[in-house]
């Protein structure tokens, strides 16, 4: 059989950035899930039990090469090049207002998640959504009800900040390191495991979402 080249992409990222990338590699190996090869998770390959890993660390014309190559037999690894990316939708819509805000939709209907405040350009909308996107999967969890903190090692550039309301339910947001929110559930919880659960939908769900522009 010829090569093949399935997916091939090459883009700048910071170092907590290439951490979370890593972590969702690694998280699906331990799982035995398919593993995401794009950020969005539209192609994913369902490695074998055992293969082959090189690490190859260079340095050449003045740039450090670090190298992690993984093989497994073609028979033993199942490749999906359109893989479910996610079962929610990102909903762009123009309030009464006429601010632009976003929703995120699971296919059960259930909003998960929504943008904090509206924007008068539609591009301010679409880059919180994007924040959203690149941000949610890594972001540490912390309690701030138990003044936990995010650990500095790791993690995105946000931070799942989980707390009480005025009306004792469980309630969580996604604070940029900036100090601004950039998501939160829309709704309380009676319980902390059920707004975690929130949470990890939204983790799992929000790269690969489609976005959508829709009527309100």
């Amino acid at each position: 059989m010829s090569d093949e080249i399935i997916h091939e992409s090459k883009r700048s990222r910071t170092r907590q950035g290439l951490a979370t990338y890593l972590r969702r590699i690694a998280r699906a190996l331990g799982r035995g899930e398919p593993v995401p090869v794009d950020d969005a998770g539209t192609v994913t390959v369902d490695a074998g039990a055992t293969g082959d890993v090189e690490v190859e660390l260079e340095r050449e014309d003045g740039t450090v090469h670090f190298e992690i190559e993984m093989e497994w037999p073609d028979e033993a690894a199942a490749v999906d090049e359109d893989a479910a990316a996610s079962k929610a939708t990102f909903e762009l819509y123009a309030d009464s207002a006429d601010q632009f805000r976003w929703r995120l939709r699971h296919d059960n209907g259930n909003i998960i998640a929504d943008g904090s405040e509206g924007y008068a350009d539609k591009r301010d909308a679409k880059s919180g959504i994007e924040s959203v996107q690149r941000n949610a999967p890594g972001a540490h969890v912390v309690d701030v009800s138990r003044d936990e903190e995010a650990p500095d090692e790791g993690g995105s550039d946000a931070t799942f900040e989980l707390y009480r309301d005025k009306a004792d339910e469980y309630r969580w947001r996604l604070v940029h390191e900036n100090g601004n929110i950039i998501a939160d559930g829309g709704q309380g919880y009676a319980s902390k495991q059920k707004a975690k659960q929130g949470l990890r939908s939204v983790k799992s769900n929000a790269p690969g979402a489609a976005v959508e522009e829709t009527d309100e």
